[in-house]
């Protein structure tokens, strides 16, 4: 019985996010076109389970470039009016259309002469025949056994905003760089992280020569104190790479060691990375293989950076 239950509101709700998709019409465009020219902010209200809806809207629109605040309508009429502003756009969301605490806002939102979007079940209803622009969220039937508790109606609601959204995501041209700006933490954060945000470049690269002899190669290792060096041609392409384990081996290997040049012992052909992968891939690669560190590789060979494992889990305590 329970598992009937769960899939029937399962079904009911899929099949109003599909009906939803279905009666999407003009009035949807019109809705972006004004959430793309507000110069303020998005102020989305509503009242009990659609004023949850609004805050997880506005928090959605925030997180993707379009300032946005929720506006609880009852508190609005009781001082909370001054958080809209003329350069604002209201997103309304109501069932019935008919909530009282949401007209009450219709007449100070138009002596503001501000767009007021209305995203409704019945597009007979008051605040549906005072808003700029309309959005049919009507559906066919709440999910709940009763038909009481909003349901179906709430995630119609809560679909749309999502639509609206990502429709103003995608004309702003927000892009993945955009994303990361406005999460630097969390795990969303450590996925859009690049190698090249947090690799060693520049006078922080380890790397000598083929040719260079032992004591060259332990200073360097020792100088830049990521526990490895890179070996470069003369034409400052990569060779290969020296790690304190190469070089242990190395000293107990041979009993004259310090002058044997570095390309006699370096591993050819490491493991490599380029600067624009994910840090999280970095990670993956380095676990996997069992080794500490990455050379990044920029055109032709050359070496532009390093990323060792200890970068990424400083980086990690952070998310």
């Amino acid at each position: 019985m329970t598992l009937h239950l769960a899939r029937r509101v399962l079904q009911i709700e899929s099949e109003a996010i599909k009906s939803l998709s279905e009666r999407l019409n003009d009035n949807f465009g019109q809705a972006v076109k004004f959430l793309l020219s507000v110069s303020g902010r998005v102020v989305v209200t509503g009242m009990g389970k659609s004023g949850i809806v609004c805050r997880k809207i506005a928090s959605t629109l925030n997180s993707t470039g379009t300032p946005s605040q929720y506006l609880n309508p009852a508190e609005a009429v009781h001082g909370d009016m001054g958080m809209i502003a003329m350069e604002d756009v209201v997103i309304a969301i109501s069932n019935s259309g008919r909530t009282r605490e949401v007209l009450q806002l219709i007449d100070p939102i138009k002596r503001l002469s501000i767009p007021l979007i209305a995203i409704v079940g019945d597009m007979d209803s008051v605040l549906a025949s005072e808003a700029d622009v309309v959005i049919d969220a009507s559906v066919a039937e709440e999910a709940c056994p009763i038909g009481l508790a909003p349901t179906a109606s709430t995630t119609a609601a809560l679909a749309l905003g999502d639509a609206l959204a990502m429709a103003v995501l995608e004309q702003k041209g927000f892009t993945e760089s955009d994303f990361r700006v406005l999460h630097p933490r969390g795990q969303l954060g450590f996925k859009l992280v690049r190698v090249e945000d947090i690799m060693h470049a520049g006078s922080e690269i380890p790397k000598v020569k083929t040719s260079a002899i032992l004591q060259d190669v332990l200073s360097e290792i020792s100088d830049k104190k990521l526990g490895m060096t890179t070996v470069l041609n003369h034409s400052e392409q990569l060779q290969g790479v020296i790690t304190d384990g190469d070089l242990r081996r190395q000293l107990q290997q041979t009993n004259e060691p310090y002058s044997i040049e570095a390309h006699r012992y370096m591993t050819p052909n490491p493991i490599t990375i380029r600067s624009n992968e994910a840090a999280a891939t970095a990670l993956a690669i380095m676990e996997q293989s069992k080794i500490t560190s990455l050379v990044v590789l920029g055109k032709d060979l050359s070496v532009i950076g390093v990323i060792h494992i200890h970068d990424l889990w400083r980086l990690g305590k952070y998310f």
